[in-house]
């Protein structure tokens, strides 16, 4: 089976596009990909000035859109649209920084025809460097 792109599936594009490449997929259930910081995104001029770090909650934003990317490849749900209804138990435990790449998982824990729940990690060269819970809303698109 060949992994579709991450723009296949969800509406989200370029600058707010977090998820780089898909690299497992099983539908409906579970999700792994990654994210590649270049260094030339545009938060790093703001966030900090001589010390440029990825804001944790993009990074919770790269692990819910690689859940709407597990979400949407099942046909169950395929042209929906996920939305945030909540984030729980989120920790942020490492510094990301120009140049690193993230390796994003998710699973799917719980859903139904109108939302779902679902956890999720960002791992910095294998270890967390953050994960949350994500609660989410299916609404037509």
């Amino acid at each position: 089976m060949s992994l579709p792109r991450p723009e296949d599936l969800i509406a989200h594009r370029d600058p707010f596009l977090f998820v780089s490449e898909v690299t497992d997929l099983v539908p409906g259930e579970r999700a792994r990909g990654l994210w590649r910081l270049s260094g030339d995104e545009a938060f790093f001029t703001g966030h900090f000035p001589g010390l440029p770090t990825v804001p944790g909650v993009l990074i919770c934003e790269a692990i819910g859109q690689l859940g709407a990317v597990a979400l949407l490849s099942d046909e169950r749900y395929a042209g929906r649209l996920p939305l945030f209804g909540g984030l729980d138990k989120a920790r942020f435990r490492r510094q990301v920084r120009p140049g690193d790449t993230l390796a994003l998982e998710v699973a799917m824990t719980r859903l139904s025809s109108r939302a779902g729940r679902g956890s999720g990690r960002a791992l910095l060269d294998g270890a967390t460097a953050v994960e949350c819970d994500l609660m989410f809303v299916i609404a037509d698109a």
